[in-house]
């Protein structure tokens, strides 16, 4: 039993049993592939998949106690691999990070800039994802942290670190009948128009949905999309009210869309790092993480994850704070 052929399995199981894409992700031959795994099966003496013709069906029970084994195995070796790396004081890799379009496209180009500067031989891998996506990422080893957002409590079972809190806006064309409102519109007023947001907001547990339901209302969801600029775009082009993060907004949106807030209409959500609890972090990923939530004390971080010693983190800074503190650093850095 080698290393490559837990490798190979794991590609199998997260490609949805696709040989040919497994191979691709491995950057093997699918003929290579195939015959590591059928020696592999043969070595155990059973069968990780059930077979439909030439084609996997599905993970037998067998094969489903190998594969969280071999999960664990070479999380492991990466973990070495890791503490290796950071007593030689290594200074390029990758990191791979999980999250969604608004956080990759709004809230992390600057750390991620930022990190480029100090580790210049450091690639990052964003990998775009649903909210329900993530923690599955994270969990099956796919990426190194995610980064996602909550309305309550943290993600369970993880390392959580609070990075900043938001709010939603609402956001209509400047001739919408809402756009004259001096003041936040209501629930009511929402339920009775079209609304265009999130995905998420289609699921039962979504915070938008049951801020409408607490009211007994019904929110009318004409359209949803994982892209907030998808979101501000069907607005423009009069399909509904958009329904969207803070940080999603920009001074050209003032051109052509009112902002309205909705402080006191939605819970407001937190913005989380989240990491493995058996995970051995790179240098620069805690690099990254100084400089995305600055409010987090290195130290206590590195003594956190490499100890488990329990730390109350700071409150995290809302968006606004967040992006004067941003502001103030760039003034700095030219003066």
């Amino acid at each position: 039993m080698t290393l490559t052929q837990l490798r190979y399995l794991i590609a199998i199981a997260d490609s949805g049993l696709n040989i040919t894409l497994a191979a691709e992700r491995v950057h093997a031959t699918q003929p290579g592939l195939s015959k590591q795994l059928k020696q592999l099966e043969e070595e155990l003496g059973f069968q990780l998949f059930n077979r439909k013709g030439k084609s996997l069906d599905a993970i037998t029970h067998a094969g489903g106690k190998v594969l969280e084994r071999a999960r664990t195995i070479l999380a492991e070796v990466g973990n070495i691999q890791s503490v290796a790396a950071n007593l030689r004081n290594e200074a390029r890799g990758t990191l791979r990070i999980a999250t969604t379009h608004t956080q990759a496209r709004f809230a992390l180009p600057g750390a991620i800039a930022a990190l480029n500067r100090q580790y210049p031989e450091v690639s990052v891998h964003l990998q775009p994802a649903a909210d329900a996506e993530l923690m599955d990422l994270l969990a099956g080893g796919g990426v190194d942290m995610a980064v996602v957002s909550t309305a309550g409590a943290p993600p369970a079972g993880v390392i959580a670190l609070p990075a900043y809190r938001w709010q939603r806006r609402v956001v209509v064309p400047k001739d919408h009948p809402l756009a004259a409102l001096d003041r936040a519109p209501t629930l009511e007023e929402l339920a009775a128009h079209p609304l265009v947001s999130y995905d998420s907001s289609l699921k039962p547990e979504s915070s938008l949905r049951r801020a409408f339901e607490a009211r007994r209302l019904t929110p009318q969801i004409a359209m949803t999309a994982a892209d907030a600029d998808l979101i501000k775009t069907y607005v423009r082009a009069g399909l509904g009210i958009g329904v969207l993060a803070e940080m999603a907004l920009l001074p050209s949106d003032s051109s052509d869309l009112r902002t309205l807030s909705a402080d006191a209409l939605f819970a407001p959500c937190t913005t989380w790092v989240v990491l493995r609890r058996d995970g051995v972090p790179r240098e620069f990923a805690l690099a990254f993480i100084a400089d995305f939530a600055p409010q987090l004390d290195r130290k206590s971080l590195a003594r956190h994850l490499s100890t488990g010693e329990s730390v109350e983190w700071p409150t995290a800074p809302t968006w606004r704070e967040r992006a004067m503190r941003v502001v103030g650093k760039q003034v700095t850095a030219k003066v």
